[in-house]
């Protein structure tokens, strides 16, 4: 009987051990804290929103969107499980307002842990934004006084416009002058000698006169 008396009693220990046993094996992970806190201001929107559990949560399935008042998701890339924490990284413009973290966390276990949380961003910002780079104009370089005289001595200068040659005057050439006076003078020496003819002929005494041409 003292054998069958511990038999029993070992096994309702372990019975017992195996009731009690359970659940902490069927212990789900339990979100502890967020970074933003739940329902806190920040001066503006975080690079990363992080929430911390009591035991690390499996890559598979665990996923976090974040949005903004208006329902944007302002999210980017998967999130990065480190130790107990998970962390996502946000982008974008941010405006001031609420925000809400919707998340779903996977468990050692398998099993997922859903929730949400809220907080408020004081004042706009962005991240992942390329800002143009102000464009430089560059300032005219100053002329000195020395330079300017300089140009304007090279500066070719227009030559004067050449003027019109003057109209050739009517002029008789000096052949047609000698001509003229040759004629002249032959007309003239033609002219004498007929006049001197005439004028033996008409005189009595000229051995030319013809007879009976003297005078009773």
């Amino acid at each position: 009987m003292r054998r069958g008396l511990a038999a029993l009693v070992g096994l309702v220990l372990a019975l017992a051990a195996v009731v009690l046993g359970a659940p902490a094996a069927q212990a789900h992970n339990a979100l502890q804290s967020t970074d933003p806190a739940e329902g806190s201001t920040v001066p503006v929107m975080p690079e990363t929103v992080t929430l911390t559990f009591n035991e690390p949560a499996l890559f598979v399935g665990t996923e976090i969107m974040v949005h903004t008042a208006d329902e944007t998701m302002v999210n980017i890339g998967p999130p990065v499980l480190v130790d107990n924490t998970v962390s996502q990284a946000v982008t974008g413009e941010l405006p001031a307002g609420e925000y809400t973290v919707i998340y779903r966390v996977t468990s050692a276990d398998g099993h997922p842990i859903e929730g949400q949380f809220r907080f408020t961003a004081a004042e706009a910002t962005s991240y992942g934004i390329a800002t143009p780079a102000p464009t430089m104009t560059a300032s005219p370089t100053p002329t000195s006084s020395a330079e300017v005289q300089a140009g304007e001595s090279a500066a070719p200068t227009a030559s004067p416009t050449a003027s019109a040659p003057p109209a050739p005057e009517s002029r008789v050439s000096g052949g047609v002058l000698v001509g003229v006076a040759g004629a002249l003078a032959v007309a003239g020496g033609v002219a004498a000698l007929l006049l001197l003819r005439r004028r033996e002929s008409a005189d009595p005494s000229s051995p030319d006169a013809p007879p009976g041409s003297s005078s009773e």
